[in-house]
């Protein structure tokens, strides 16, 4: 499992940490002797939001400020870990709002991360003496897990290694795990997963994570498992296919939130599925031009075999309705279309019920874990046309995104309410409390969504 850092509740050595927006620094200012404003004005230090100061003592250290800029969101207080000297425990001065404290400790977890499988970091974060909540520590581990799974490169996370960690979830909360792997997903009605996987070494599966008890609001939740994304025979550019070992995203904060449910104990029945495969290029590899089934009985023209995500995730959404769950919350590194339009941050909320949709848009606000909604506008499924097929998967590279989300709907039976998130899982470079690599998006907002549905 995934290791929580940054906290301690060892308090021998604990420093004073004042933690504070702009406007209260300007008032504690006032309050200190000369030497230490002295102190504080050489540095030029004011209070705004990123930054922190160390205060002076006649022992050497006795204290620091961290500067907070938006109190709402945790991530204000994510650059302190390592902003902090090393080695150095700090406990928080004075009394802290119920709400501000659970940001600050949410905000120190994301932000003492670094991912350390293959080799060991060049420095600890410095430690918060403080207990996080259960809550807090799980929504942690969670967006830890995303980041470690989207990092670890596809040797060691493919598809048997993405069943392997819904296997360890699941054992840890009581929920029951079936796969249907290779030729069986042909035998058992999933012909589009088994088609973009077939020609990897490693095996194509669904895999299925059940918990929860029959009666209760039953939510779906799906992830594309792409563990690496060569395009297929319509292959990437080198530079294109390089972080492609984060196609498996989508599945990653899906794993995870069904994680976080679960160990939330959310009052739900729970059904997760994953289309692991790697779209790899082989003799065996699907081809463009070819008309390819479904779960659903549709026909599918391969416009383009770098398209893939689409196709693994219609078998997997099919097979979600045919439950007919709830809602059905569909996670997925679909379309560079969608990252032109929003950029990096703001995952792309497609979804086919206003409710579901302003209630996620609403968590999102309040997290400051946002989503940003596109339409689901129908016309434009004349660029999916096939002269051929039932359907075809790319088409023109016009509303990429919503084209994308169009074909997914399709295969949404009547009356099912659902949502579509097309998420980056990536950050592109270093920011305080965000390292480069894997990220979590809108993880936090699902999750604050879903409590306030189901609680």
């Amino acid at each position: 499992m995934t290791q929580i850092t940054g906290f301690t509740t060892d308090s021998a050595k604990a420093l004073p940490l004042h933690v504070m927006e702009r406007e209260q620094f300007a008032a504690w200012r006032t309050q200190q002797n000369p030497a230490l404003i002295a102190w504080l004005d050489a540095q030029h230090f004011n209070g705004s939001g990123g930054s922190v100061v160390l205060l002076p003592g006649e022992h050497g250290l006795a204290g620091a400020i961290v500067g907070v800029g938006d109190p709402g969101d945790a991530y204000a207080y994510a650059h302190a870990p390592f902003a902090l000297p090393e080695g150095t425990v700090w406990q928080v001065e004075g009394t802290l709002p119920a709400n501000i404290e659970t940001l600050l400790h949410l905000g120190w977890g994301l932000g003492s991360y670094r991912f350390a499988r293959y080799r060991t970091p060049n420095r600890a974060p410095a430690q918060l003496l403080a207990t996080p909540s259960a809550e807090v520590r799980d929504v942690v581990a969670a967006s830890l897990r995303v980041r470690d799974w989207v990092n670890t490169p596809t040797e060691d996370m493919g598809p048997q290694q993405l069943e392997d960690a819904a296997r360890e979830l699941a054992a840890a909360h009581g929920g029951q795990v079936e796969v249907i792997t290779g030729d069986a997903l042909l035998e058992q009605n999933f012909p589009a997963i088994h088609a973009v996987g077939r020609a990897s070494h490693r095996a194509p599966r669904l895999i299925a994570l059940r918990w929860g008890q029959p009666g209760q609001p039953h939510v779906a939740l799906v992830g594309k498992g792409v563990c690496f994304d060569t395009g297929g025979l319509d292959i990437k550019p080198a530079d294109g296919m390089r972080n492609m070992k984060k196609d498996m995203g989508g599945a990653a904060h899906a794993l995870a939130l069904a994680g976080l449910v679960m160990a939330q104990q959310l009052p739900v029945q729970l059904t997760l599925l994953i289309a692991a495969v790697e779209n790899a290029i082989g003799p065996d590899a699907f081809r463009p031009g070819e008309v390819i089934a479904t779960r659903k009985g549709l026909s599918i023209e391969i416009d383009n075999t770098d398209a893939e995500g689409r196709l693994v995730l219609c078998d997997a959404l099919t097979y979600a309705s045919e439950q007919q769950p709830e809602i059905v919350l569909d996670f997925a590194t679909l379309t560079g279309a969608a990252r032109i339009a929003l950029g990096p941050d703001l995952p792309a909320l497609f979804s086919n019920n206003d409710v579901l949709a302003q209630q996620w848009l609403q968590a999102g606000e309040t997290t400051r874990d946002p989503v940003w909604r596109m339409p689901l506008w129908r016309p434009y499924l004349r660029y999916l046309h096939s002269g051929i097929a039932d359907l075809a998967n790319a088409g023109s590279r016009m509303a990429g995104s919503v084209t994308a989300a169009l074909y997914l709907e399709r295969f949404i039976a009547e009356g099912q309410v659902w949502a579509h998130l097309d998420v980056y899982a990536w950050n592109d470079g270093e920011r305080p409390g965000r390292p480069a690599g894997g990220e979590a998006l809108a993880l936090r907002s699902a999750w604050a969504m879903l409590k306030t549905r189901y609680t």
